[in-house]
């Protein structure tokens, strides 16, 4: 697109039913081409955690994702949020279930009430070695030792005692930049919910709801607490629940959405 063009912008806070909480995106739904420079330049112009552009000519629809700084291949929360504006906006009202082509394969999406289910490949942990070098960096990171470490496609996970546990970590962002991935979930059981995290990148310090870091989490919990059905809380200062559930080769991951703004950008 040239200058002189315009494109639709919304942004939703997803995983949440109230406004100002849960992990804000942004949304673009396009009909035609966007450059990879002018897709990356709006990103780093709205400067939220991550913008989806979604092309509405292809079929199945087109969904990529942004951060300020780079595409990425998945991305929970903007999907759910990219969903949101599509049922509210471009679909019919009788239609239920979205199918996205992505970075990641298929991804599709339900609407089953006021909610909204992601329908996500699922990631299985596996447990890192004692002696890894690893487990000192995460020491680091978070002040403590924990129970367990593991790892999944993108991120590390290391498994606490207690929901207060998961409450005082005050990381070290820097050491963080030592670890040889996208980032680190912290989880533990939860007081009132099945489990709780919290989620550290680098340069972006704590994301506050992370969807896809539950493709790795509910794999582990399903087996712990012997149940594929979980309510999970993200323990941020925005914070979020999500509901979660794990079947043979995926991960359904399901929340609340609340839209904030609509607008136009103009090129």
């Amino acid at each position: 697109m040239s200058l002189g063009s315009s494109i639709d912008l919304y942004q939703v806070d997803a995983f949440t039913d109230r406004l100002f909480s849960g992990n804000p995106a942004a949304v673009c739904p396009i009909r035609g081409t966007l450059s990879e420079q002018q897709m990356q330049s709006i990103a780093t112009e709205n400067n939220l955690s991550e913008t989806a552009f979604i092309d509405l000519n292809a079929s199945p629809f087109r969904i990529r994702w942004f951060t300020p700084l780079a595409e990425i291949d998945l991305c929970g929360h903007a999907t759910l949020a990219s969903a949101r504006v599509l049922f509210d906006e471009y679909l019919d009202p009788e239609v239920e279930e979205i199918a996205f082509d992505s970075n990641s394969g298929e991804l599709r999406v339900y609407k089953q009430n006021h909610k909204i289910f992601l329908d996500f490949p699922r990631d299985d942990p596996l447990e890192v070695e004692q002696k890894h070098e690893v487990r000192s960096v995460v020491e680091r990171v978070i002040g403590e030792y924990p129970r367990s470490i593991l790892r999944g496609r993108d991120d590390f996970l290391a498994v606490v005692d207690s929901q207060d546990q998961i409450l005082s970590i005050r990381p070290d962002l820097e050491a963080l930049e030592d670890l040889p991935s996208r980032g680190l979930i912290v989880s533990s059981v939860g007081d009132d919910v099945d489990f709780v995290s919290r989620c550290f990148f680098p340069k972006i310090g704590e994301d506050p709801v992370t969807g896809s870091a539950h493709t790795l989490m509910t794999p582990y919990w399903a087996g712990v607490l012997g149940k594929n059905q979980l309510l999970a809380r993200q323990c941020s200062p925005r914070g979020g629940f999500l509901e979660c559930e794990l079947m043979a080769e995926r991960v359904l991951i399901g929340g609340s959405t609340v839209r904030y703004l609509d607008g136009r950008i103009r090129f």
